[in-house]
């Protein structure tokens, strides 16, 4: 890692084989695991703690301060899991006091001028397409994709193995293994193309299916269709994650897609 037109903290932590191309800059209190490629003019400032085998991209910034005006210097963090890629010109900004972190999970791929803002919680192998953004606080399952230009609004949740069309402002938490498109944001399916590409079984989806004709399908409230989903499908680990997103949403699920033909 000897690169004379890097500069790197002595108070930094860096694995012995990580390589650093010309003209980036570490701060103090970063921690950078083995394998890493950190490409040119990269900045990486305090507080970041970066696993292994990731590469991070020339132009990216990692654990800038906050764009929060309550912040206050506390001491927070940004950390990405091993096997993560980070393109070009990609901002991740670091936590504040409400969780002390900014976290993106294992085998990840953030494409191009990506925002990923303070306090969000990204689960592993996610895939976020050039220019989404995601604002503060926001929590993203494992296996989420989020096609080009994404925007996400503060708070939102985002269920595991759910796909979010290119384009799309969300507003509503969007629930596990399902699409979303179309404005304002709506449910137009189940991700059964992603599914069967992780390994789920054509019963499995025709099940999470039935579960979301219930939902969404029936003209129940959802406080009616989570009473029948639990009374009449049989309990899986998808049915339950479903549920429990339903019930544990705070700014309320996405609604189904009417025509206005």
């Amino acid at each position: 890692m000897n690169q004379p037109l890097a500069y790197v903290h002595p108070g930094a932590k860096i694995a012995k084989n990580v390589v650093i191309e010309p003209f980036t800059t570490i701060h103090n209190n970063v921690v950078i695991g083995e394998g890493t490629w950190i490409g040119s003019n990269v900045t990486i400032m305090e507080g970041a703690r970066i696993g292994k085998n990731c590469n991070i991209f020339p132009g990216a910034v990692i654990s800038a301060i906050p764009q929060d005006k309550k912040f206050n210097d506390e001491d927070t963090t940004t950390e990405i899991g091993d096997n993560t890629t980070i393109r070009e010109c990609v901002t991740i900004n670091r936590g504040t006091t409400d969780r002390m972190t900014t976290k993106i999970g294992k085998n990840c791929w953030i494409m191009a001028y990506c925002h990923i803002a303070h306090d969000c919680v990204v689960g592993d192998n996610c895939i976020f397409s050039n220019n989404s953004t995601l604002a503060g606080h926001i929590n993203v399952g494992d296996h989420v994709v989020l096609a080009g230009m994404a925007a996400i609004q503060q708070f939102c949740s985002i269920g595991s193995h759910a796909f979010v069309t290119g384009g799309s402002l969300v507003r509503k938490d969007v629930p596990p293994f399902v699409k979303a498109g179309r404005e304002p944001l709506s449910y137009v399916g189940v991700n059964s193309i992603g599914l069967r590409r992780r390994g789920f079984s054509t019963e499995k989806i025709r099940e999470i299916q039935d579960i979301y004709r219930i939902l969404y399908q029936k003209n129940y409230n959802n406080s009616q269709a989570v009473a029948i989903i639990e009374a009449e499908m049989e309990a899986t680990p998808e049915r339950d994650d479903i549920l429990e997103f339903i019930k544990n949403s705070q700014r309320g699920i996405m609604k189904g897609y009417f025509s206005s033909n």
